[in-house]
């Protein structure tokens, strides 16, 4: 039986694909399941736009096709979840969507959660994911820290920015636990919650848990 649990990076930034395989390093166990990471190569640099989510779902459903009999489990690394129900039917092994791990993470840390976003053009569309998972109700906020894809390179800048508007979605809107809203903020996880002083949730480690479950139990 295949353990691997292919995590796919759906826009072509190759920083972010290594943040990202850096964040599941504590995942990997000797025995397996095995995590790799992978970059979607014709995917936009960033994906921060609802045509953005659209223009990689089929290129991810063909990938993940052609990777269907080495995989255990796929992860969609992409907090809008682009292609996540086109690539489930597409491929008859488990596919997690980080966002949607992320959240139901969240709501185990606390009775609400609040989300952290790159820019704020990107919270109507997660409200919508909210709204289809139907958990509006427990999400306390959401706020953005005003920074592209690209722009998270910049370490100070971003931990900076996401401590202050973590520190507001804790004070002013009572978040019990914080869901970073952005793949390519994976590496931000420990100091930001050292930070904030409650949960932080790193949403493809908490996709890449669930996964790394699904496939010993053979769900």
């Amino acid at each position: 039986m295949a353990s691997t649990v292919l995590v796919i990076n759906p826009n072509s930034n190759e920083a972010v694909t290594a943040g990202i395989d850096a964040a599941l390093e504590p995942l990997r166990m000797a025995g397996g399941p095995s995590l790799r990471s992978l970059t979607l190569k014709e995917g936009p640099a960033g994906i921060q736009t609802q045509q953005d989510v659209e223009s990689v779902a089929l290129p991810l459903a063909r990938l993940a096709k052609s990777l269907e009999a080495e995989a255990g489990a796929f992860v969609i690394a992409c907090f809008s979840d682009p292609g996540l129900h086109v690539v489930r039917e597409t491929v008859k092994k488990p596919v997690l969507g980080i966002a949607e791990c992320g959240v139901l993470t969240a709501l185990t840390l606390g009775q609400n959660f609040g989300v952290i976003a790159i820019l704020d053009g990107s919270i109507p569309r997660h409200l919508r994911l909210w709204g289809a998972m139907g958990v509006t109700d427990r999400l306390a906020g959401e706020l953005a820290i005003g920074m592209g894809v690209a722009e998270l390179a910049d370490k100070e800048r971003t931990l900076t920015r996401m401590v202050a508007v973590g520190k507001r979605l804790r004070d002013e809107k009572q978040a019990h636990s914080i869901v970073m809203g952005c793949a390519g903020m994976a590496a931000f996880r420990a100091p930001l919650q050292d930070a904030l002083g409650i949960p932080v949730v790193e949403p493809t480690q908490a996709a890449a848990v669930m996964a790394l479950g699904r496939v010993r139990l053979g769900w």
